[in-house]
């Protein structure tokens, strides 16, 4: 299982999900929503952050799914 973030991001004219560092999981996807909710299926099982960028490469929007520090001050 690989190490990171998934990252949801737009390349080559698709849709994908890679792990940071660029390592593309299988698949690419016709539009943006079935990228994200195969990302989240990912980052979900693997307890890890999930970035989603927009087309231009911009970070919309981070979900995290795990390994979050617990509040309190």
């Amino acid at each position: 299982m690989a190490k990171g973030f998934v990252h949801t991001v737009y390349k080559r004219e698709t849709w994908l999900n890679e792990i940071e560092e660029g390592q593309e999981l299988s698949g690419t996807y016709a539009t943006k929503d079935e990228a994200v909710s195969a990302g989240r299926v990912r980052a979900k099982s693997e307890k890890t952050e999930h970035v989603i960028h927009n087309q231009d490469g911009t970070i919309g929007e981070r979900n995290s799914y795990g390994n979050d520090p617990r509040g309190g001050g």
